[in-house]
């Protein structure tokens, strides 16, 4: 049986440096808790508790974490959001 060592150096290198991102939604005193809540759903497949919970949290505290992913992922999902009216950005 053989058994395989490597070094720390080695698996470092194997590991592949990936940023996460986040789209962040942000309060706005145009939308509806029901337009926020739809958009949620359909374009980040949320539960409809889940888009719930993130609309009241947006509305208390201004800003609410809604997906986190690579940023090639992030990016059309943002523009949807945008595009539906909402006021979102993408942060490293």
């Amino acid at each position: 049986m053989s058994t395989i060592h490597e070094t720390e150096e080695e698996v470092e290198q194997d590991v592949v440096d990936i940023t996460v991102h986040s789209i962040i939604l942000y309060n706005d005193d145009v939308n509806t808790f029901d337009h926020v809540i739809l958009s949620l759903v359909q374009v980040c497949q949320h539960t409809e508790v889940q888009a719930e919970q993130v609309a009241w949290i947006v509305h208390t505290k201004g800003k609410c974490d809604v997906k986190h992913g690579e940023f090639d992922t992030l990016h059309p999902i943002c523009q949807k959001l945008r595009d539906k009216g909402l006021s979102a950005v993408i942060e490293a």
